[in-house]
């Protein structure tokens, strides 16, 4: 038996969408959601991709998001926005507040949209790409719940930490990275639990403290920061511009849902905008230009920039579909199936 579905576009969109609306999320709050999980599965980052539906469910079901939340946009100052997403998903808040940062960042060169009070699960790619597809360059951030040890320490503290940057390029498709700051994203570390595969060494830690290969040690013990204490001294920096900057939570001081009082798996997002026009005048083309043969230089060596991978994932999964295992699929549409609209 093939142990892999195969999927269009369309038919992931509709069994998105689907799964979401069956389990009590607007058709807003599910469109945001499965615009993420879809074109992150299109481009083969597997774990952010339909995969994450699963947890879009658990975490309503305890209680941990507000399905049908309506974001709230506030002009906060000439160069911020803020959207309270009250305690909806953070994907629906960035799009309620993306034009008002694109206007306020071509009017002043640069601004910042903060959201606050948000169930984030997603890629942050999806977002800095939108922007820079509008001829910005973007940097976007925020916390996780506190999965990652500190270098030199043991125990959970941090958030795995994602930062994305965007930079347009004249012609194609914008450069694009996305990284957690600790070694791996924790969704990696449940793929391999879900497959039955072991991690690689240097992922994380247990419960004692120690080094371990198993995934299911590793979820109830703590991540590793990349790069020891460059990747701790960059998480920390991510925790203060997404937390206490936009008056917002601490990785540590949020949980995940588990039908509990204590979960409170909701937190910030910091997105900063700026506009090449602005900082560029009439040199704007040639700096853009300067900027591609910073690119062409590292091609030209064999090397491989941070988005051609997915790029190239991008292309295929729009001509051949896409893949995702036969065990989510099912779960998925169970989930689709035996939801109650709640």
């Amino acid at each position: 038996m093939d142990e892999h579905v195969r999927l269009s576009m369309d038919e992931a969109w509709t069994l998105s969408v689907d799964v979401l609306e069956q389990n009590g999320f607007s058709q807003d709050q599910a469109a945001a959601i499965a615009r993420s999980v879809v074109a992150a599965q299109r481009d083969e980052c597997h774990s952010h991709g339909l995969y994450r539906l699963l947890d879009c469910v658990r975490t309503v079901r305890h209680c941990g998001v507000e399905p049908r939340a309506v974001p709230e946009v506030h002009d906060q100052a000439p160069g911020v926005i803020s959207v309270d997403a009250r305690g909806g998903c953070s994907l629906l808040a960035f799009e309620k507040g993306r034009q008002a940062l694109v206007e306020k960042t071509r009017d002043h060169g640069v601004a910042v949209l903060a959201v606050n009070d948000a169930f984030h699960f997603s890629a942050l790619w999806t977002e800095v790409e939108s922007l820079a597809d509008q001829g910005l360059v973007a940097l976007a951030m925020t916390p996780s719940h506190a999965y990652v040890a500190p270098a030199g320490g043991t125990s959970a503290l941090l958030g795995t930490n994602p930062i994305a940057f965007a930079w347009p390029r004249p012609d194609g498709l914008p450069f694009v990275f996305d990284f957690a700051t600790s070694m791996v994203a924790r969704g990696e570390v449940e793929l391999h639990r879900r497959a039955g595969e072991s991690i690689p060494e240097g992922w994380a830690l247990d419960e004692r403290g120690q080094p371990t290969t198993e995934p299911e040690a590793a979820l109830a013990g703590a991540l590793l920061p990349f790069g020891g204490h460059k990747g701790t001294a960059l998480s920390i920096m991510i925790e203060l511009l997404a937390g206490p900057l936009i008056g917002d939570r601490l990785g540590h001081q949020t949980h995940p849902a588990d039908g509990s009082d204590e979960g409170t798996p909701r937190h910030g997002e910091f997105i900063l905008a700026m506009d090449p026009h602005v900082f560029l005048g009439g040199d704007v083309d040639l700096r853009l230009q300067q900027a591609e043969a910073l690119f062409e230089g590292i091609t030209a060596q064999g090397a491989r920039l941070p988005s051609q991978r997915r790029h190239a994932a991008r292309a295929r999964s729009r001509s051949e579909g896409m893949s995702i295992p036969s065990g989510l699929y099912a779960e998925l549409v169970q989930l689709r199936d035996s939801g109650d609209q709640a």
